[in-house]
């Protein structure tokens, strides 16, 4: 579905609406109610989505890179195999949200809540996680290489062979409240300590 000439739909409501497939490339949906809405394989490249209501919304494939989801609400939203390379995500409310196998290359997440979030094998080479809030999040097999982890709760996290290489302002105070590096990839600096800490962490399920 194409959106004819009216890009801007700020504060508009749409919700339960369908609209998978739909192109809202830079489109104006600044407040926004789309809340448990069908975006299934949407085109929201580069799209104003600040404060937007996507609460249980479908964008499973959808296209979401350079998006500016600025304390976005995407409670429980299903995001699996998206595209939300470069995109904006600071300050959003992303618990409980399925972003699994999607794409954060470079994403901004500062301060992000994603409690509980599953990421698994999600890639978030270079993104920035600083101050976020990734308790008991899954990242099984996810790829963090390069992001920045400065500040970040991991508490109960599970990062069982999860890529954890070249990781910014990670430490060793974070990494002993998760709950899994099974298999994990980590820097030597970090790996040899917590083997000798925190040996159970390495330890694969019964």
């Amino acid at each position: 579905m194409d959106i004819p000439e009216r890009k801007d739909l700020r504060g508009a409501s749409f919700q339960g609406a369908n609209f998978a497939e739909a192109n809202f490339e830079k489109a104006n949906l600044e407040g926004a109610n789309f809340e448990k809405a069908n975006l299934k394989g949407a085109n929201l490249e580069k799209a104003n989505l600040i404060e937007i209501n996507l609460r249980e919304a479908n964008l499973e494939g959808a296209n979401l890179k350079g998006a500016d989801l600025f304390e976005a609400n995407l409670k429980e939203a299903h995001l699996e195999g998206a595209n939300l390379i470069w995109a904006d995500i600071r300050w959003a409310k992303l618990e409980g949200a399925n972003f699994e196998k999607a794409h954060l290359e470079g994403a901004r997440l500062e301060g992000a809540n994603l409690e509980r979030a599953n990421l698994k094998e999600a890639h978030l080479q270079g993104a920035n996680l600083t101050e976020a809030n990734l308790e008991r999040a899954n990242l099984e097999a996810a790829n963090l290489e390069g992001t920045n982890l400065q500040g970040t709760n991991l508490k109960g996290a599970n990062f069982e062979a999860a890529f954890l290489v070249e990781i910014y302002g990670l430490s060793l105070d974070q990494l002993s409240k998760v709950k899994s590096l099974h298999n994990a990839k980590l820097d030597e600096e970090l790996l040899i300590p917590l083997k000798e800490k925190y040996p159970a962490l390495f330890e694969g399920p019964d």
